[in-house]
This record gives C-alpha cells, sequence and structure tokens, in this order.
C-alpha cells in the first residue's frame, strides 16, 4: 500500500469514528469501502467518458490494466481531484448516514 494510500485510509477511519474497533475489524470495513469507493469511481468515469473512450477503458481493464490510470489521466482533466470528489462525497454520505454529518472533522 503506498503512503498516501496508508494515510487516506488512517484518515478515513479517524473521520468515521473508527479507530477504537480492533486492527481486524478496522481492515475488513476498509476493504469494503474501498470496494464501494472504486466501483464509485468506475461509474463516474463512465459517466464522463465519451462512448468510445467507454469502450476503450473497458478494453484496457481486460487487456492491460497497467495502462488504464494513465488513459485516464489523458481522458479526463484534473483526475486527481476527480477521484477526490468522488472520494469525499462517499465518506460524506457515509457520515451523514451514520449520524455523524455534523461533526467536526479532526485537524490535520
Amino acid at each position: 500500500m503506498t503512503d498516501q494510500n496508508t494515510v487516506l485510509k488512517q484518515t478515513i477511519i479517524e473521520e468515521l469514528g473508527l479507530q477504537d474497533l480492533p486492527q481486524e475489524k478496522q481492515d475488513e470495513l476498509m476493504t469494503q469501502i474501498g470496494e464501494v469507493v472504486m466501483k464509485r469511481i468506475y461509474l463516474e468515469t463512465m459517466e464522463t467518458l465519451e462512448k468510445d473512450d467507454q469502450e476503450k477503458l473497458v478494453d484496457l481493464i481486460e487487456k492491460n490494466p497497467e495502462g488504464v490510470e494513465v488513459f485516464l489521466r489523458e481522458k479526463i482533466p484534473d483526475y486527481d481531484n476527480f477521484v477526490k470528489k468522488v472520494v469525499d462525497e462517499f465518506k460524506s454520505e457515509l457520515k451523514e448516514d451514520m449520524g455523524m454529518a455534523a461533526m467536526p472533522q479532526k485537524e490535520q
């Protein structure tokens, strides 16, 4: 896991108040959260891309998964912020569902 992913994981754990859970439970929840976030990124990406680029993306996923990120960075302007927006929206929804929407975020 990259340093950026580790920081993201820790941030999510803290923002959702999961730090007091056993590590095994945290890992399980982060796996589930990661799967949902990846699906949302995929769906948002498909909505953003033109039809022919959608087909190219599906082909890349099947034949050259290593090339997917390069392709997306070429096709979606400011891809990092695009992904960050999807993650932030998911975290907000999750907090709201957990009754934490009004809770202030911790200072970093």
